[in-house]
């Protein structure tokens, strides 16, 4: 009987978190890749916040860009004055799904989410290639699209003649946990 009682539970909880529309977090990991002639340089955050709604298919993710770390003190600085962080303290992407996405399945599956990416008080339409997975813990989340400065009104950063890409690579990694209802 106790076996039976824990096996129904198991059902019932997995159909439960099958059923489960909306994903969040708040300690996603976001990256950006930077060059300059002859070297490149990384910033890290685990601060990401995202939100995941696959009954309408919402997509929501912002980060607090004062997490920001390239591990290098004089950098960051540098980077935070460049991105104006005082005034405009977040960047967020705010879109849809624009490709099919099978919640019965636990398998990767690419998607495509087209939305609006904000940040320095600039805005501009994007799409994003990435994968979700659902997985036993949740909904696993990638994505990753190159940002030029210059569409945001982003100068890119100089030290005497040598100048950051105006180019940055940028990729989320994150785990979503499934929102109570």
């Amino acid at each position: 009987m106790k076996k039976l009682f824990l096996a129904s539970l198991l059902l019932v909880l997995s159909v439960s978190f099958v059923s489960a529309q909306s994903f969040k977090t708040e300690e996603g990991k976001a990256t950006f890749y930077s060059k300059v002639p002859l070297h490149s340089f990384e910033g890290n955050s685990e601060k990401l916040v995202g939100l995941v709604n696959l009954e309408d298919g919402t997509i929501d993710f912002y980060i607090d860009l004062e997490t920001l770390d390239t591990g290098n003190g004089k950098r960051d600085k540098d980077m935070k004055l460049t991105l104006e962080t005082k005034k405009y303290p977040f960047a967020e992407f705010f879109g849809k799904l624009d490709s099919d996405f099978d919640p019965e399945s636990s398998s990767v599956q690419d998607v495509s989410v087209k939305g609006t990416f904000k940040i320095h008080g600039e805005e501009q339409e994007i799409e994003v290639e990435g994968t979700l997975q659902l997985t036993d813990e949740g909904l696993h989340v990638t994505a990753g699209w190159i940002l030029s400065l210059l569409d945001y009104d982003i100068e890119p950063p100089k030290i005497l003649f040598i100048k950051v890409d105006k180019d940055q690579e940028i990729k989320i990694d994150a785990l979503l946990k499934p929102v109570e209802g």
